[in-house]
């Protein structure tokens, strides 16, 4: 019984990240929050550059919400993780896309 409390114990152990890896993506999230912040508090872009580094950030705190909190790659069978997340993320953009196409080009009368 011992022994068994130690194997899950250790499996239990691998799911966690290290701390320098927390920091790392703590410190990267705070810089990817941080610099659409500054470009948009000052005005330092034109209003479709600031739109797509909006984006670009976006997507980017999403790689690093993954890889370093949610440990996409630290998984036994990642391939199945990230298929499963891209299924996901095809759903989410069908359905984003078809309602601003819908709420676009929908015209009363």
């Amino acid at each position: 019984m011992e022994n068994h409390n130690t194997h899950a114990q250790d499996a239990h152990g691998s799911h966690g990240g290290s701390m320098k890896s927390y920091v790392i993506g703590f410190l990267f999230s705070i810089i990817l929050t941080i610099i659409p912040l500054v470009v948009v508090l000052n005005d330092m872009l034109s209003k479709k550059a600031t739109t797509v580094l909006i984006l670009v950030m976006a997507i980017l705190q999403f790689a690093v919400q993954l890889l370093f909190f949610m440990h996409i790659r630290d998984e036994e069978k990642p391939r199945f993780n990230l298929m499963a997340l891209i299924f996901g993320l095809v759903i989410l953009l069908t359905i984003v896309a078809g309602s601003i196409w819908i709420m676009t080009y929908n015209t009363v009368g």
